[in-house]
């Protein structure tokens, strides 16, 4: 048997790709990702720490620094610059990606290892500094595990120490709203909601219209061809968008709270709160632009249009306000309900639903 000489792995550094006449080994092609996960100012400050840290290593052929600014690490979905990374590393641009810890990696066990198990199919290492892990070494995704495991519980406890301060907010009465897609209000120097006196004019016309007989879709093509903006200060209206400012008991004066919750603090989708947790009504919590009068009677009719509604034979129709008599007269021998109709000529006139 001939001589066996043993040639060491190096998982720090890939095959050389110099060139034929270069003697220097070509240096890592490494990558930074940073990440901060709120937009708070001191936030801010640690997003320009971990850049600058990053970008003063003289050892390394920098493959671009990635950073998401104010994203959450729990899911990968919105991490843009996350994402254009491992694109990167596809196409074969990076060598090492290195970040401060764990945690700013991710903070889902689930996405965590899977990406760096994608990297280690690459050949491509993460290195976590904080923790000293190199998923290239044969512990390192053990202590990943273990590690990311860790962030995700973490990651978890804060999400229920927010629910937590949410509900004894709603608890105090405490309304929160966000007032820059919330037509009609703004906010004074306090934060207290106070009434933009132009933008309530459009949510009061649209109250009147709808009792004056105008339908959702009828208000929103109006709306849309005057050029009237809506809380997303956009020109463009839906019919769902005035019905959603005809259902909001906001413009009363009142606000019910937790209207929604979130299902899974690593998903962050949310619900609807259909009686799952608990819900808060709070009166008079700032100041009306609509009468309480008007808005019930407005849920009236909503409630009618949605419903329905059964004549006395047992027929169901649909509740409508098209014309002057709709849903109003009934015939005094079947009990149905009296319709519009055209019958092989221009000439319109009412009959019995039949």
């Amino acid at each position: 048997m001939g001589k066996i000489r043993v040639i060491p792995a190096n998982h720090q550094r890939k095959p050389d790709q110099h060139s034929e006449n270069s003697s220097e080994p070509s240096q890592l092609k490494v990558a930074a990702y940073c990440r901060v996960s709120t937009d708070f100012e001191e936030q801010a400050s640690s997003y320009e720490t971990q850049v600058n840290h990053f970008n003063n290593r003289p050892d390394w052929t920098l493959a671009g620094i990635y950073a998401d600014d104010g994203i959450s690490g729990t899911n990968t979905k919105k991490r843009e610059q996350f994402n254009q990374m491992i694109s990167a590393a596809k196409a074969g641009k990076i060598d090492m990606v290195v970040t401060k810890s764990i945690s700013r990696f991710a903070r889902n066990t689930v996405d965590c290892l899977k990406y760096v198990r994608l990297l280690k199919d690459l050949n491509v290492a993460v290195y976590f500094e904080k923790e000293n892990i190199n998923t290239l070494d044969a512990k390192g995704e053990v202590m990943i595990t273990i590690m990311a495991s860790l962030a995700q519980q973490e990651s978890e406890s804060l999400s229920r120490n927010v629910k937590l301060g949410f509900q004894y907010r709603f608890q105090q009465g405490k309304v929160m709203v966000n007032h820059n897609h919330f037509l009609g209000y703004t906010k004074d120097d306090q934060g207290n909601l106070v009434i933009d006196p132009e933008q309530a004019k459009t949510v009061r016309r649209i109250y009147r219209s709808y009792l004056e007989g105008m339908t959702t879709n009828q208000i929103a093509k109006q709306l849309t061809a005057e050029g009237i903006k809506n809380g997303a200060n956009r020109t463009r209206w839906h019919a769902s968008n005035v019905t959603q400012i005809l259902r909001n008991e906001k413009y009363i004066g009142d606000a019910l709270l937790q209207k929604t919750y979130t299902v899974d603090f690593l998903s962050k989708k949310r619900i609807k709160n259909d009686g799952r947790v608990p819900q808060y009504y709070v009166e008079n919590s700032h100041p009306a632009i609509i009468s309480k009068p008007v808005y019930y009677q407005v849920q009236q009719i909503l409630d009618k249009s949605r419903d329905g509604f059964t004549t006395a034979n047992g027929r169901h129709h649909q509740y409508s306000r098209k014309y002057c008599f709709s849903s109003i007269v009934f015939c005094s021998h079947c009990a149905d309900v009296y319709t519009r109709v055209t019958r092989f000529s221009p000439t319109k006139y009412w009959c019995m639903g039949l």
